[in-house]
């Protein structure tokens, strides 16, 4: 059997039982990469209830820099016996299976093609540590050891990791070094080390961090302003929340007084915190919340209020396998719909697309500003892939001269010099001005209504008043198409007759895509949505192509649909390219897509 020499360029899985304390050993793996300045993107697949089912952890290594995942494992840490017989038969062929060899391994595993390592994990938990609970844990650091001399992971950062994850329990660090050398020298005893897939140090990491997109999130609402934060559990956006209280831990409590200047309340379900969020944002707050996609159904028809009453409101949507309660722990982009017109009757709401930590950051700031400007909410979408996995991205960054946008808020004097309409279209943009609650003593004041009413708040059911409303509406609407984020567009090829169109963490796969087509001599331009309402250089790119594939994580191709609806775009030119099983979307997935398609 041939040995392929592979470096820096590999997907290594683990594969593990929930609630046995794999999560740490197989995230010290990937962040020992990290260290040695290569590339590298872990992704957690768990199972949605708390210990006992199957769990994989998948590290892919790539020196071109590519970080979205990759079909095929090169190396396979198969520690589950429940899914030992998939896990098998998941390693490429010439690949290599690392496993408990404790216990003979059956011959219904054996493949004739690909390489077998067996290192004792729970024969050498049990010659060296007498805690039974012990042997769950170590063994787990015992296959990281062998596995670095296997792969060739410089042992003294292996070793600094561990006192940084048990700086707080320093009586357990020399147990799990222990651990780790014991697996480096069984491993280098028994088998030829480094294995031809190996990996070298390199410096192509720079100044980029490795941090999950909800943490970011949380830190960018702090930075954002925000002092109320308002919510339901939910996975997987519930880390949002945590990270923000963390943060607001750390930099919003006055440090003479102990004084906590924020606010963060688990609400009784999704409805009451998107409320809190319209109440604390109408009273002058800076206030958010986040959920999934059951969350955004439940909060409807606050965001229909929250359009037509025109009140701010953040809503960070950590998208996950649907419908209902669907697939909780796997990831998709299936609330694009949903989220770009919640509520009933003419609706529409602003949308954010980040495509990794950094943006989560810098999105999430936005989001309040534009909320503010437009009087409106603003929903983000990210996905559990991107909130809940490490990603390597740019270090975050503030400008200390950064004014927030708190849009047309009029102040006691404004009141006094001007006559107040509030939803009077004074500028000719769509956006009226408003109050606060307190800005002054008897101007200003206003009663906020769902239903229909004229441009000073009264009540009225005249049609023809209603229908006035509503075309300011759509004016404002078209105001926030020059004031969202604009599609990142690459020309790569003039003329080029072929675009491709994505969005989120589709963008890993997507852009790797390109370079794979480019091999066949197949050139194409891409475009990145960043947001919606678009721009007029979404329609502009789609006209100066032949064809657009469309490359998003669901069914029913909703951005498709959304590109339609908006642009009115014949459908034919739109192709799908679209994966929905919960898995992070592949280059080699949208490459075999798109040539099936090709006219």
């Amino acid at each position: 059997m041939s040995k392929e020499i592979l470096i820096n360029d590999l997907v290594v899985r683990f594969a593990n039982v929930n609630g046995t304390g794999s999560a740490s050993a197989n995230n010290m793996f990937a962040k020992s990469v990290f260290r040695m300045g290569l590339p590298v993107s872990p992704k957690n697949i768990f199972p949605s209830n708390i210990q006992g089912l199957p769990t994989w952890y998948e590290v892919r290594v790539s020196e071109k820099g590519y970080l979205g995942r990759r079909e095929g494992v090169d190396i396979m840490v198969a520690i589950n016996a429940q899914s030992m017989v998939k896990d098998v038969q998941e390693v490429k062929s010439g690949g290599y299976l690392i496993y408990d060899s404790t216990k003979q391994l059956s011959e219904d595993l054996i493949r004739e093609d690909i390489h077998y390592i067996g290192i004792p994990m729970i024969q050498l938990c049990m010659e060296n540590y007498a805690d039974s609970r012990q042997h769950m844990l170590l063994k787990n650091v015992i296959y990281v050891g062998a596995l670095a001399a296997l792969v060739n992971i410089d042992v003294e950062i292996l070793e600094q990791l561990i006192q940084e994850q048990f700086k707080k329990k320093e009586k357990l660090i020399p147990g799990n070094i222990q651990a780790l050398h014991l697996g480096i020298k069984y491993a280098t005893e028994h088998f030829v080390c480094p294995l031809p897939i190996h990996l070298e140090k390199r410096d192509l990491v720079g100044d980029r961090i490795l941090v999950e997109g909800n943490n970011a999130c949380g830190l960018g609402a702090l930075f954002a302003g925000a002092t109320v934060g308002s919510w339901y559990p939910i996975t997987p956006s519930t880390s949002v929340m945590n990270a923000f209280e963390k943060w607001c831990n750390k930099y919003r409590i006055d440090p003479d007084t102990g004084k906590k200047n924020f606010a963060i309340v688990q609400a009784e379900d999704e409805l009451a915190a998107i409320g809190m969020v319209l109440g604390a944002t109408w009273n002058g707050a800076r206030a958010f919340t986040a959920t999934s996609g059951p969350g955004v159904s439940l909060m409807s028809e606050f965001l229909g209020l929250s359009y037509f009453a025109e009140i701010p409101a953040v809503l960070i949507d950590v998208q996950r396998s649907g419908p209902s309660t669907g697939m909780p722990t796997r990831t998709q982009q299936s609330d694009v719909l949903a989220a770009a017109f919640a509520s009933h009757g003419d609706t529409k709401h602003i949308l954010l697309f980040p495509a990794n930590p950094t943006e989560c950051f810098d999105f999430t700031v936005i989001a309040f500003d534009l909320a503010e400007r437009f009087q409106t909410a603003v929903i983000m979408l990210t996905d559990l892939d991107l909130g809940m996995n490490d990603h390597l991205c740019k270090p975050f960054a503030w400008d200390e001269e950064k004014k927030y946008d708190r849009g047309k808020v009029l102040s006691a004097k404004d009141l006094d010099e001007m006559s107040f309409g509030r939803y009077l279209d004074v500028d000719g943009d769509g956006i009226p001005y408003r109050t606060i609650p307190g800005t002054h003593p008897t101007k200003g004041s206003f009663f906020t209504r769902g239903s229909s009413r004229d441009e000073y708040a009264k009540y009225t059911e005249d049609g023809d008043v209603y229908a006035r409303n509503m075309d300011r509406l759509v004016k404002k609407w078209n105001t926030a198409k020059t004031h969202v984020p604009a599609p990142e567009i690459t020309i790569h090829n003039p003329d080029a007759n072929i675009g491709i169109i994505y969005f989120g963490t589709s963008s890993y796969a997507a852009q790797e895509t390109v370079d794979l087509l480019r091999e066949k001599n197949i050139h194409v331009n891409e475009m990145r949505m960043l947001s919606f309402p678009f721009s007029d250089d979404v329609k502009q790119f789609i006209d100066r192509h032949e064809q657009i594939f469309v490359i998003e994580q669901n069914r029913d191709a909703q951005f498709r649909s959304l590109l339609m609806i908006e642009l009115d775009i014949n459908p034919n030119k739109l192709k799908k390219v679209l994966q929905y099983n919960g898995m992070p979307i592949t280059a080699a997935f949208i490459y075999q897509s798109i040539l099936a398609q090709i006219k």
